[in-house]
């Protein structure tokens, strides 16, 4: 995946911790639109404006989750929280905006949000090392990519998401956190 991921600020001076968030949020959503671009590209048919909203929703849920485990014990459990509710509210409103540019009006961030929160609670069940997230994290994400594409004649999607997407996903994350918020990731 060649994508180009903002982590640099151009004003000097400190930034705060939502200040930070907005610039991880808005990689996370090129992230998530580029897994969704590559997956297309590799064959797997994505159809109907539903599908790509539900696409979307699972990586950057996934990613939220990858972001709040990178910069656990790393910044103040005060930081930590208000970082990961800028996360979530920079995304809304991306999702929000870019939806109803490309599909039309609607209320896109309220459906967003409720999706997050739930695959979020799902996604603290599970184990994260220092290696990265652990299998089951990997296999729960493809499940629910698979079923957002169910309908659609993609029986290697979980495959794909759980060997390719994800894993580039995790490594872009990394990198951006650990810029952008100048923490070991």
């Amino acid at each position: 995946m060649a994508l180009h991921l903002k982590t640099k600020f151009r004003a000097r001076g400190p930034k705060t911790i939502e200040q930070r968030a907005s610039v991880v949020a808005s990689n996370i959503w090129k992230v998530a639109q580029e897994a969704t671009r590559h997956m297309e590209i590799e064959g797997y048919k994505i159809g109907s404006d539903r599908q790509v909203t539900a696409i979307l929703t699972e990586l950057i849920a996934f990613q939220i989750q990858i972001a709040d485990r990178l910069v656990y014990g790393k910044i103040s459990e005060d930081e930590r929280g208000r970082f990961v509710n800028a996360l979530g509210q920079n995304l809304a409103r991306l999702v929000n905006d870019n939806l109803r540019e490309f599909i039309g009006p609607g209320d896109y961030a309220g459906p967003f949000v409720a999706a997050l929160n739930a695959r979020l609670a799902d996604y603290a069940e599970f184990e994260f090392t220092d290696e990265g997230p652990s299998y089951a994290v990997l296999r729960y994400l493809g499940d629910k990519v698979a079923e957002a594409m169910a309908g659609t004649d993609n029986k290697w999607v979980l495959e794909q998401v759980m060997d390719i997407e994800a894993p580039q996903a995790v490594k872009h994350l990394k990198r951006i956190v650990a810029q952008v918020l100048g923490i070991k990731a």
